[in-house]
């Protein structure tokens, strides 16, 4: 069982909606969690309970423009610039890093405080979103606190057939640069996020998931897309761990594209595993009992010192 608390957190003049998963006993690992395009953190709450279960801590909010973030319809698919999502990011990162190991002197006895280990994790937009700000060289003070980082389906390229055209990237980055603020829907197929019928029904009900971004916020996530794909960014070499996951049956994200990508990044401890047939949602489709364990056993494993687990087969 778990306990949970919502909550808000202020940054650049916003309130983002926040919540956390706490373990009942000791906490053994924290997670902070970053959700993707037209989606909202309440939409994981499977997985976070899974999670603490284990004694593994989750934090997580509802990015400026999703979720209970938005006040009012204005507010939807308002992200801003890359610069404010990755500063939104890094400031929620940091706000929940301890200090540093404290020592005291007690008579003679010398006390350190160590703190559970802290990993990041992201899903889709999200997991681009994680895996530019480790490549960043703004955010090495962040990066170097990071005990693993985990990718869930990142938006690192596109399946085949999927791919915005050429002209619609065009118009709408040039048009971002006099109308930021534009609102435009981009809906996202339910059916391919899930195999499970009563997921793909709860999607298409869920008033939250309004699919509606802004030239601005889709500019900035077709360029980050773009840089990691093109390998002009690459992880921060003061990146410890690395796990990446992706369903073999994919139509929102490629799984091609995020292996490429894994393969060029220089991380001693890295693992990728793809998940035959499964579709965008790991942590809600007909494979998430396996996910959920994946996710758990390699953050504990990198909590307790031990050697890199063997990860289930698909």
């Amino acid at each position: 069982m778990a306990s949970t608390v919502e909550g808000t957190f202020a940054v650049d003049g916003a309130e983002l909606y926040t919540k956390t998963w706490t373990p009942d006993g000791p906490v053994r690992a924290k997670l902070i969690f970053i959700h993707g395009f037209s989606d909202h953190i309440n939409r994981y709450n499977g997985f976070f309970l899974a999670l603490s279960a284990r004694g593994i801590q989750v934090f997580g909010f509802d990015q400026r423009g999703w979720g209970r973030t938005v006040r009012v319809p204005a507010d939807r698919g308002l992200t801003g610039p890359t610069t404010q999502v990755l500063s939104d990011i890094a400031a929620f990162i940091r706000d929940k890093l301890p200090p540093s190991p404290s020592v005291t002197d007690n008579d003679g006895i010398v006390a350190t405080t160590v703190e559970p280990p802290i990993f990041v994790m992201g899903n889709s937009m999200g997991g681009g979103e994680v895996a530019t700000l480790a490549s960043r060289p703004e955010y090495e003070d962040v990066v170097t606190r990071i005990r693993g980082w985990i990718l869930e389906a990142p938006l690192i390229g596109f399946p085949p057939g999927e791919e915005p055209s050429f002209v619609k990237v065009f118009l709408g980055r040039l048009i971002s640069r006099f109308a930021p603020k534009q609102q435009l829907v981009h809906a996202l197929s339910a059916e391919y996020l899930s195999r499970d019928p009563q997921v793909v029904r709860s999607i298409r009900e869920d008033p939250l998931n309004h699919e509606t971004g802004t030239l601005e916020g889709l500019a900035g996530l077709l360029e980050r897309t773009n840089h990691l794909a093109s390998g002009r960014l690459k992880l921060s070499r003061n990146v410890d761990s690395l796990f990446v996951a992706h369903g073999t049956g994919d139509r929102t994200t490629s799984c091609d594209a995020s292996r490429e990508w894994f393969d060029a990044q220089n991380i001693k401890d890295a693992q990728f595993k793809a998940y035959k047939g499964a579709y965008h949602q790991l942590h809600s489709d007909l494979c998430k009992d396996e996910f959920y364990y994946d996710i758990g056993d390699w953050i504990l494993r990198r909590s307790s010192g031990l050697s890199s687990p063997k990860l289930r087969p698909c």
